[in-house]
C-alpha cells in the first residue's frame, strides 16, 4: 500500500524518571513534535528505548500516546521483536489502542534467512488491519532485508513501506526501484535523508528531528516541492547536528542534547549509560553553532 503518511516523522525519545516513565515529559516532548509540524510520531522506536521497557509500561504508554496525540499528526508504534509473538501480540494491542500504524522492526540477535522476514512481516501484517513500516536496521540486529526481499513483503496488502536505516545507498536505490509502484521509502538515517527523498523516498523517520522538527519537516518539503538547492543548503547546516546525534550509540546523545534543550528527559536506562563528557562538550558545541539554545 502507499500513501500512508509523507514528510517527517520523528522516532521519539522515551524520558524516564525513577518512577519509571515521565508523562509529564513525554507530554512536553509531544506538544513539541506537534508545534514543529511532524506529520508522525513513532513511539517506542529503537530511540524510545523499549528493549528496557516492560509489557506493562509499553501498554500505558501506547494508550497514552494515542490520547495525547488526538488525532493531531499520525501515531505510529514499534512493534518489532526476535519473537514473533511478541510482536503480533503487541501490534495487537496498539491496534487496539487507536494506533494509527506501526513500525516493526527486523528480528534481532537470532537472525532469520530472508525467506523467514518474509514470514515473519506476513504473520505481523495479518495479525493487524492498520498499516505496517518494515524496518531495516543491519547495523543493529544483525539482519539486512535486501531488495528483491523487499518486494517480496511489498506484497503484503497492509505493508506501507520500509524505514531504510542500511546506510548503502545503492541497495536504497535498488529497493526504491522495485518497490515504488507498491509501497513507500522513509530514511531512518538522518545522514542520507536528503538523498534518500531526492531517489524517490517519501519521507523520514528521524532522530535529529526529536532536536529540530521544523527544519526536517522543511527539507521533506523542499525537495516534494523540488526546490533542490534550497534543500541541499539546508542540508549542509543540519548534516554536523545529526552527526552529533551518533557520536554514542543512538539514544544516548539525543536524549542528552534534549535535556539541554531544556526538557527533563532523565538519562537513558542501563545497559546504556550517560552522555560521555567530551561527547556532551561536542554534543554542545553542535548545538550553539546551529543556533539552539543550551538551557541546561
Amino acid at each position: 500500500m502507499k500513501g500512508f503518511f509523507k514528510g517527517s516523522a520523528t522516532a521519539l525519545i522515551t524520558p524516564f524518571d525513577e518512577n519509571g516513565v515521565n508523562y509529564t515529559v513525554l507530554g512536553e516532548l509531544i506538544e513539541h513534535q506537534i508545534a514543529g509540524g511532524t506529520d508522525a510520531i513513532v513511539f517506542l522506536g529503537t530511540t524510545g528505548e523499549p528493549s528496557t521497557m516492560s509489557f506493562d509500561e509499553e501498554h500505558v504508554l501506547m494508550e497514552y500516546a494515542v490520547k495525547k496525540v488526538n488525532g493531531r499528526c499520525k501515531v505510529i508504534i514499534g512493534c518489532g521483536s526476535n519473537n514473533t509473538a511478541d510482536a503480533i501480540m503487541t501490534a495487537q494491542k496498539a491496534e487496539s489502542y487507536g494506533a494509527d500504524g506501526l513500525l516493526a522492526v527486523t528480528p534481532y540477535y537470532n537472525k532469520c534467512t530472508q525467506n523467514g522476514l518474509v514470514a515473519y512481516y506476513k504473520a505481523i501484517c495479518e495479525s493487524v488491519s492498520i498499516p505496517v513500516i518494515a524496518y531495516n536496521v543491519p547495523g543493529r540486529t544483525g539482519v539486512e532485508i535486501q531488495p528483491a526481499t523487499m518486494a517480496k513483503i511489498a506484497e503484503i496488502p497492509n505493508i506501507a513501506g520500509i524505514k531504510d536505516a542500511g546506510g548503502n545507498m545503492s541497495k536504497t536505490m535498488e529497493t526504491i526501484r522495485l518497490v515504488r509502484e507498491k509501497c513507500d521509502v522513509y530514511s531512518g538515517e538522518d545522514a542520507l535523508n536528503f538523498p534518500i527523498l531526492a531517489v524517490g523516498g517519501v519521507g523520514v523517520i528521524s532522530v535529529l528531528s526529536n532536536l529540530v522538527p521544523k527544519d526536517v519537516k522543511k527539507l521533506c518539503t523542499l525537495v516534494e516541492e523540488c526546490k533542490l538547492a534550497e534543500a541541499a543548503a539546508l542540508n549542509d547546516k543540519l548534516l554536523p547536528l545529526a552527526n552529533a546525534c551518533f557520536c554514542e550509540v543512538n539514544p544516548i546523545p539525543v536524549k542528552g542534547m534534549v535535556n539541554m534543550l531544556g526538557f527533563n528527559a532523565g538519562v537513558p536506562r542501563s545497559p546504556l549509560t550517560e552522555l560521555e563528557p567530551q561527547n556532551k562538550e561536542k554534543c554542545a558545541v553542535a548545538m550553539k553553532n546551529y543556533g539552539l539554545e543550551i538551557k541546561a
